[in-house]
């Protein structure tokens, strides 16, 4: 399917940022095309600049496990049963940091896993409508017979604790919704179609 606009099809007006913290937040004022022809009116939107980052799948082919880890995530505290996720490893890209760099990075960081390999299998936007972060989807080849224990690094507060289970149980916990992350769903389902393959 060819999309009918591209960057070309927007005037951008300004972009200012309106905070600047642990994260940032810009304001952009721009017009667009529209779908029904002509341009719009301005148009102003906050945008959340958190930056982008890795999500790692650790995957044994061998035993048909899959390595979670286990954290706190305050925000969910809100609306969520429980703060502390299943998830699969992730992390922030730095200024002239390489993605699959960070991935092997935050992979030993959170789980203590050296991989055997390291593949890159899709990017997607965290949540377009609100903030410009972008996820880098890799699957690392893992020995999910070394993975135990607590992890994570003292300064930035971590404490994670890692979880080995068959890839049939995590798929399970996302179909019962107790994993209900979206990069951990989608990476699990991307497993659940994908594991045979893996496998040979």
């Amino acid at each position: 399917m060819k999309q009918k606009f591209n960057r070309q099809d927007i005037e951008l007006l300004e972009v200012k940022s309106i905070f600047n913290g642990f994260f940032t937040m810009d304001e952009y004022r721009f017009k667009h095309k529209l779908f029904k022809g002509g341009w719009s009116g301005e148009v102003k939107r906050e945008v959340f600049e958190r930056g982008d980052a890795v999500v790692v799948l650790p995957y044994d082919p061998i035993r048909d496990q899959v390595v979670l880890i286990e954290q706190i995530r305050i925000p969910v505290i809100r609306s969520g049963q429980t703060p502390w996720l299943l998830e699969l490893v992730a992390g922030m890209i730095e200024p002239n940091e390489v993605a699959i760099d960070v991935a092997h990075r935050e992979l030993l960081e959170e789980s203590g896993l050296k991989a055997k390999q390291v593949n890159l299998i899709s990017s997607y936007f965290s949540s377009p409508g609100g903030t410009s972060e972008k996820f880098d989807f890799f699957w690392a080849e893992v020995d999910a017979s070394l993975a135990k224990g607590v992890h994570g690094l003292d300064e930035e507060d971590e404490d994670i604790q890692v979880h080995v289970m068959s890839r049939e149980q995590a798929f399970t916990l996302v179909k019962d919704g107790i994993i209900n992350n979206a990069s951990t769903v989608i990476g699990l389902q991307w497993l659940e179609l994908n594991y045979q393959n893996l496998q040979k």
